[in-house]
């Protein structure tokens, strides 16, 4: 027998749990990009939310169905992950880019698809990137 104490507490981690916080932030994160979006390109007929929902859902539509998939396939655990933001990103990409262009008829102009692209990019790795860094110094 061991004279050792027991401790029966589960081990502790400083990695992120993603639960329902990762797919938030997600979503958080294309809310923010479909606001910049609105104020770099208003039209003159002023701010309003509805005119910003309706840019953000397509994106943010895109970014639902790839979290649903990762969950049904039990991949989404790893929210934080880099892995797990590629496909949120192409997938908010590819539905984004794809409803603008049957909305409107039209491909996207070349600078929307680089500016949606890399924009997306930066908010959806940048939250995992803090996330890593807020990590690792604890």
């Amino acid at each position: 027998m061991s004279t050792a104490p027991h401790n029966a507490a589960a081990p502790t981690t400083t990695a992120p749990t993603s639960g329902a916080l990762a797919p938030v932030l997600d979503l958080l994160a294309l809310l923010i990009f479909a606001l910049l979006a609105r104020l770099a390109h208003d039209d003159g007929s002023g701010f309003s939310v509805l005119r910003w929902l309706d840019t953000a859902w397509p994106f943010m539509l895109g970014a639902a169905i790839v979290w649903v998939i990762l969950r049904a396939t039990g991949a989404g655990a790893a929210g934080f992950s880099l892995r797990t933001g590629v496909f949120v990103w192409l997938g908010s990409l590819v539905a984004g880019l794809g409803i603008w262009g049957i909305r409107n008829a039209a491909v996207p102009h070349w600078s929307f698809i680089l500016v949606a692209t890399l924009m997306s990019a930066l908010l959806l790795f940048g939250w995992r990137g803090i996330a890593r860094l807020r990590t690792r110094k604890s």
